[in-house]
């Protein structure tokens, strides 16, 4: 979730504008008190399509070179622009390849991948359903852009999970 003010804020608008000049996204910003100091975590994304072809894990995946470049550029930023009382240690990341899904478009992006969500009512008598996103759909009367239901294929049966009731969902690694 973005952030809406403070320190994470300003640090969040920084690492945009260098993540773009490299044709990343911040996916998230973080800074922490941890056992050994302040820890300031940027996790960058590639936008979808950027890299290939729809639903190529490897296009798609954002490299260890890519992080060591926007973490390079961004430290340098970071000493002219960003005041913190305190030392921190930068790290940069990748959502990784368990990357939760925060949006319904995050499942249209990842259509074909298997995923499990968890969901705050029980669908198909299941509050837990695991397997391959298989599509959107608009729920009814909905328009096709708004939240929807995300398909998802698990074994022989198929579940369509309101958007809305979904609390958690994630990538499942695959080897």
């Amino acid at each position: 979730m973005k952030p809406g003010e403070g320190r994470v804020a300003q640090v969040w608008s920084i690492a945009e504008r260098v993540a773009r000049d490299f044709g990343l996204d911040v996916f998230d910003v973080q800074l922490q008190r941890e056992s050994v100091g302040w820890l300031l975590r940027i996790v960058i994304d590639r936008p979808p399509g950027a890299a290939g072809e729809a639903g190529d894990a490897a296009a798609e995946a954002v490299t260890l070179d890519d992080c060591a470049r926007v973490s390079t550029d961004l430290s340098v930023v970071l000493d002219a622009e960003f005041d913190f009382e305190h030392p921190y240690t930068l790290e940069v990341s990748s959502p990784g390849l368990d990357r939760p899904l925060r949006h319904v478009d995050d499942c249209r992006r990842f259509r074909g991948r298997l995923a499990r969500f968890v969901t705050s009512e029980a669908v198909d008598g299941q509050r837990f359903i695991c397997g391959r996103i298989a599509g959107v759909e608009p729920e009814s009367g909905g328009p096709p852009e708004q939240a929807g239901l995300v398909v998802v294929t698990a074994g022989r049966r198929v579940h369509r999970i309101p958007w809305t009731l979904v609390t958690r969902a994630r990538l499942e690694v695959e080897l």
